[in-house]
Formats: C-alpha cells, structure tokens, sequence
C-alpha cells in the first residue's frame, strides 16, 4: 500500500470522519484541502440506486452547469459546407467534414465533443469504433446531432456536459476547478443533482441517490448529505 505523503495527510486530517458535509461545506472544503501546484478539477461522483443493465434504468442525459467548466473545451463541427460560417462564428475550434473524417479515419481524435448534423451521422457510423470508446460519438440525446449547429456549438461552450450512469451505477462528472469561488462549485454541483433527480427512471425503487462524493485531482473524497444536498 503507498505511504501517503505529508500534504495528503493533511489533507486527510481536515475532514471529520463519518461526518457527511452540505453542498457548500463540501466544496469550500475541496478548495481548502487542495494541494497540487496545477488547478485541479472538481469532480463529483453519485452513486444511483439503478440497474444500469436494464433499458428502464438507464440513466443519461444533459446539463448546462451555470459557471462552466472551467475548462477550454475544443469541439469539431462536422458539417457541409453551408453551415461552416455559423459553426466557426459560434466558437467551433475545427470544423469540415471530409477531411477531418480522413484524419479521424487516421486515429486524429484532439477534440473534447463533435458536433454535427442528422444527414452526416451516416458517414460517421463506421468510425464508431474510434469515436464510442473515446466518448466522441455525436448522439441526438446529447444535442449533439442537430441541425441548430450554432447553438450545440455555443452550448458546448457556455459548460453544457453529457453524462451517463456507468455499469456500477455511478455517475461521474466534472464540475468545475478548484480555482472557482466555493459558491460556483456548489451552484453547479447543485444544477447536476437536480437535473439526475428529475432523470430519476419510473423502474427505480426505494433510496434514489444512495451517496455523494466530491473531490478534486488527487485529493481525497468529501461525503456529501444525500438529504441536504438542496441547501445553500
């Protein structure tokens, strides 16, 4: 087992054991014990009460965090030619079409989301097997097949994330950095839990959100209340 250094002991000791911490206890808590010398994220992990095997349990969707990401998101617009301007005027760090198709083919993936439109999915089907494994694949649900461009591309943009339950029925999702005021952190911890409540699948019985956590690269995780998550 590795020793843990003196900053991660530190760190260890400012949170209380068995204690579960509101929303904005928590995430005043992550900047405080953060230690890196870099602006390490913030990232939340929830565990859900589903069983993500099941089609009726499935949980995915989307969610504009209101202070962004924190992070310089580069997103490929693959488009024809007729909506290249609005694609590049809406922030798109590359946009085309074959010729990224070509470098994609070549093993290029550099960007964080692609964006395109419902008449070029079918060009994009065979590339799946470089795209899905990466998270890459354009996806309706995720407003990322649309002919609205300009606005999936600003939306990318302005801290809209996509996120899915994974086969242990957490989901993971990055809220921020730990740079941000402790407020901001909160305010987007909290637009992604309401937005997994109201996602809540009809199959799922009992305790929906059964733990909480937060945490920023490298730091250990801060329990948060699953009952008080709600509160300022």
């Amino acid at each position: 087992m590795a020793r843990l250094t003196k900053k991660q002991k530190e760190a260890r000791s400012k949170i209380e054991p068995n204690k579960t911490y509101t929303i904005a206890e928590a995430s005043a808590l992550i900047k405080e014990i953060s230690s890196v010398n870099f602006d390490p994220s913030v990232d939340i992990a929830v565990r859900l009460n589903v069983d993500p095997r099941k089609a009726n349990q499935m949980v995915r969707g989307v969610v504009t965090l209101p202070h962004g990401t924190g992070k310089d998101v580069k997103v490929l617009a693959l488009v024809t030619p007729d909506k290249e301007a609005e694609a590049k005027e809406a922030g798109a760090d590359y946009v085309g079409l074959d010729e990224y198709l070509d470098k994609i083919k070549g093993g290029w993936t550099d960007v964080d989301v692609i964006v395109t439109m419902p008449s070029v999915m079918g060009k994009l089907g065979p590339l799946g097997r470089i795209l899905g494994p990466r998270g890459l694949m354009p996806n309706p649900k995720t407003g990322t097949v649309t002919m609205d461009v300009a606005k999936a591309v600003s939306d990318v943009k302005a801290g809209k994330i996509d996120f899915k339950v994974d086969k242990t029925g957490i989901v993971h999702a990055a809220i921020g950095k730990a740079s941000f005021d402790a407020e901001k952190i909160a305010g987007n911890a909290r637009e992604l839990l309401s937005t997994l409540v109201k996602l809540k699948p009809q199959a799922a019985k009992g305790v929906y959100i059964k733990s909480i956590y937060m945490s920023s690269t490298m730091s250990p995780g801060v329990e948060v209340d699953t009952k008080r998550f709600t509160e300022q």
